[in-house]
């Protein structure tokens, strides 16, 4: 998942009660379907500050509730108010994430590209600007040893 930490930052989750916050204000549909499809309580996310210098993933949070309305959407007075969602037919979601480890210093874009076991992850392909990508399995491992 990344994030502007200038908006939501990974001391800003830190700070949340029980660590926990909602991800909400996505508004793109292939990042709102892995969410609804793809994100599961228990999964693990990589937390990337990004539009910083320098871009890094700082640590591990979880899934802590699976997806649900985005009930920004259906706030006139939101950010990320939509007046096509609505309760009946929501069309946004967002999921629930846990602070569950930082890394002892962060993972940099720079390093992440240096690293063959990385070179296919989402994160460096050009014009991927999800907010949300997926993560294989291989890419997880190797960053948990690289930031045990």
């Amino acid at each position: 998942m990344k994030t502007e930490p200038g908006t939501f930052s990974w001391e800003d989750l830190q700070k949340c009660k029980k660590k926990t916050t909602h991800w909400e204000g996505v508004r793109n549909y292939q990042a709102r379907n892995f969410m609804m499809h793809e994100m599961k309580i228990g999964d693990g996310i990589l937390f990337y500050h990004s539009v910083v210098k320098p871009t890094a993933i700082m640590g591990i949070a979880r899934v802590s509730k699976n997806a649900y309305p985005d009930f920004f959407a259906f706030d006139p007075d939101s950010n990320y108010y939509d007046p096509k969602s609505s309760f009946d037919n929501p069309r946004w979601f967002m999921v629930d994430i846990t602070f569950e480890r930082s890394f002892r210093s962060p993972l940099t874009l720079d390093e992440i590209k240096t690293i063959p076991e990385l070179k296919e992850m989402n994160l460096l392909k050009k014009g991927n600007r999800l907010s949300i990508q997926p993560v294989s399995q291989k890419e997880w491992n190797k960053i948990q040893k690289l930031r045990p």
